[in-house]
């Protein structure tokens, strides 16, 4: 960028640093005076008109997958509300016959960011400040100051300030000079220099609910389209005034339509999903036993020297197996001594956490001898307790039909670490334990310009052999039934070892698959220490030995964690043989769970192409098992040998099946959204990390669900 400015350029830019210190200083003590209500979605997925945005935020959380396309031009949008004022959002495009870029569609990945500034209030509008497509290689890119106001029930109106390609149509001034992206950059980097910079030019919009379902949209839009309509000729842009209609049939999916630019039709489809809401109301899972009060008067006749012959402990132990597994779960361990009783159990039904242990709790509340008044339930994860959850008999009968029964319960609760918890003895049928499962898979590939969706769908078996406590051997195979991979011809053209960037190879080449085939060994060296040491087929593309310990006292909201791995690079064809390429990698980890649900980490150390650097990561956990994500990962490898995209980064997101079902799963489902995969930043990706397997039974994230204890 320039460094030498006009007088006027000058004085432009004081006035603006001016106006949006003003407006912080307003957000910051302006309260929320009207409830916020829920904007639509414009066509780059964002609350908005028709093309631009608008002021409103949409409620915290909302996940919402947009796709638009109006005179060639195809949007596939992914936002996601991080909190009540900051949104996030993925795009990737197409422009039909652009010709850019050697390519006759050019396909366009961008990142958005949106603050709330202000909230809406009686007098106040909402306004908004926005950066659009402000990572990449800028062809999108804007950015924008917009204001929103609710008049009434029906009629909203909203007016901003564009740059950028908000900024192409109508201007009213300049900002600086903005800066051109260089033809042959990479992407990835942040496009500071162009913020807020360069011409600015006001926009528009009105929008008319008529009803509860339909609304009406009339919006002036500050986008000249200069490359689309003047260069190119994708369309004529005759007018810029755009007029359409959304209709609402159902509250997760909308559906619009347009006349745009005074040329062309567009439309637009959202899906609509909040994971504070369920997909389905209520659940279909069985009700649970009631507590079953002791009888005082006959407390005296029941002595502790009961619980001492053998014979009757047997007993109490092939009962209690019985009615755990009645409530879909494992009894591996029992020990009843004096008035205490101590059960390592295995949840394999319930997301929630808390309902496996309050089930357990009341089931014991049947069959424990009335002398018996501490009742300790041990999660056991992958053959190592997890944590004790300890509640005194006498608390569960006095809370459960309180108002407040849940708070009290978990007040009265000792959750406390497990390493020395007593095991007690083996309950019958625990070890050796075999489970399998043959099921459906789907692969989807997306990004390469040439082939924009590629995927595969075929069967999976996979199964786990439980030994003993901590012994597991795992494995699955996949059969490919379909898939379209050879109908690319791309070849990786990184100029660092092959980690990653040969998936394709890897996806064309086997059509039967070991995925892995591993045998991991778990284990607590000792308190708030964790360990785990895998060997074997440990991913599609790598096999060797892992080895990996994590601190992690079950009150805190720190964890540290190291990973040692020396990995050899598997053949294409995913079958038992291996290529030349071998690496010792690993990380130390740090992990902070924040409150409210937010969960940060860095990761750090030497990856598969044997780069070093650090991966950071912010993620929003929700009670109901959703999970949503970002990742970034920075190495000492440059941006011009890590090629496209300049660094690793992505998205991710994890729906728990209990939430679409609307009956109890530990089964998730997911993906990683990655703009582009290459081979700087890349970890070796292995199932059984210790960190996710044992932090779901620890103090914050039992409280965090501890309302399901009841259900």
């Amino acid at each position: 960028m320039s460094k030498r400015y006009r007088s006027r350029q000058r004085a432009i830019v004081r006035k603006g640093r001016v106006a949006a210190l003003t407006c912080c200083a307003v957000a910051a003590s302006t309260g929320s005076v009207l409830p916020e209500p829920a904007g639509s979605l414009n066509l780059y997925g964002v609350p908005g008109t028709i093309d631009m945005p608008s002021g409103e935020s949409a409620p915290d959380a909302q996940l919402s997958m947009t796709l638009s396309s109006f005179a060639g031009i195809q949007r596939t949008n992914l936002s996601f509300q991080l909190t009540d004022r900051i949104s996030a959002s993925f795009r990737y495009s197409k422009f039909k016959d652009l010709n850019l870029g050697g390519y006759v569609d050019y396909y366009d990945r961008s990142f958005d960011i949106r603050f709330r500034l202000l909230d809406e209030g009686k007098y106040m509008p909402a306004v908004t400040v926005g950066l659009q497509d402000f990572l990449g290689t800028g062809y999108s890119s804007a950015e924008y100051v917009v204001a929103t106001k609710n008049l009434g029930d029906k009629v909203k109106v909203s007016a901003g300030l564009g740059w950028g390609r908000f900024g192409s149509h109508g201007s009213i001034g300049s900002i600086g000079t903005r800066p051109d992206r260089s033809a042959g950059d990479l992407g990835g980097t942040l496009n500071t220099a162009q913020w807020f910079r360069g011409p600015v030019a006001p926009f528009a919009g009105l929008q008319f609910a008529p009803t509860d379902k339909l609304t009406l949209k009339f919006e002036y839009s500050s986008d000249a389209y200069t490359l689309e309509s003047d260069s190119r000729d994708l369309f004529e842009r005759a007018s810029p005034f755009n007029i359409g209609a959304e209709y609402k049939l159902s509250d997760s999916f909308h559906v619009g339509a347009y006349y745009m630019y005074g040329s062309t039709l567009g439309f637009s489809a959202s899906l609509i999903l909040n994971p504070k809401k369920p997909a389905l109301p209520g659940s279909n899972a069985k009700a649970p036993l009631p507590v079953k009060p002791r009888d005082r008067s006959a407390l005296d006749s029941w002595g502790t020297e009961w619980t001492a012959d053998p014979a009757n402990t047997d007993t109490i132990r092939r009962v209690s197996a019985e009615a755990v597994a009645n409530e879909g779960m494992l009894l591996e361990h029992m020990q009843v001594t004096g008035n205490t009783a101590t059960l390592r159990i295995r949840n394999t039904r319930y997301d929630a956490e808390p309902m496996a242990i309050g089930r357990v709790m009341r089931a014991m509340s049947y069959i424990l001898p009335p002398s018996v008044e501490v009742i300790s339930v041990v999660p056991v994860v992958n053959g190592i307790p997890a944590s004790a959850v300890t509640i005194r008999r006498s608390d569960l009968e006095r809370f459960e039909n309180l108002p407040d029964g849940t708070e009290q319960i978990l007040a009265a609760a000792e959750i406390t670490d497990a390493a020395d918890q007593p095991r007690g003895i083996e309950a019958e049928g625990a070890y050796p334990r075999l489970s399998w499962a043959i099921e459906p898979y789907a692969t989807i590939g997306v990004f390469d310009p040439r082939n924009p969706v590629l995927g595969d769908v075929g069967l999976r078996a996979r199964g786990s052999f439980e030994v003993a406590p901590g012994f597991v051997l795992s494995g699955s195979v996949t059969q490919r039934v379909y898939g379209n991979y050879d109908e690319s011809d791309r070849v990786s053209d990184s100029v660092l070892p092959h980690v990653r960037s040969d998936a394709l190879r890897y996806a064309q080449e086997g059509s039967t698959v070991l995925e892995h085939l591993t045998a991991s060994y778990y284990f607590r060296p000792g308190k708030d220490l964790y360990g785990r040491v895998s060997a074997g087929y440990l991913e599609r593309m790598f096999g060797g030995v892992s080895a990996e310990v994590l601190w992690k006292p079950v009150d805190s909201r720190l964890a540290l964690g190291a990973e040692a791995n020396w990995v050899k690079q598997r053949d294409f064809d995913g079958g038992f043989g291996f290529q030349d390429y071998s690496v010792v990698t690993g990380h130390v980890s740090a992990y902070y769970a924040l409150g409210n649900g937010y969960l940060t980490s860095i990761q750090a150390g030497r990856y598969l192409a044997g780069d070093w650097g650090a991966t950071v990561a912010l993620d929003r956990e929700f009670a109901n098992g959703w999970k949503v994500g970002a990742f970034a990962t920075l190495t000492d490898v440059s941006h011009e040998d890590f090629g496209e995209g300049s660094f690793d980064k992505g998205i991710r997101v994890e729906v728990p099946l209990s939430w679409l079902l609307g009956k109890p799963t530990t089964s998730t489902t997911g993906m990683v959204l990655r703009p582009l995969v290459r081979d700087g930043g890349q970890m070796l990706e292995m199932e059984g990390r210790l960190y996710d397997s044992v932090r779901d039974y620890h103090s914050l994230e039992l409280s965090r669900e501890w309302g399901m204890f009841w259900r």
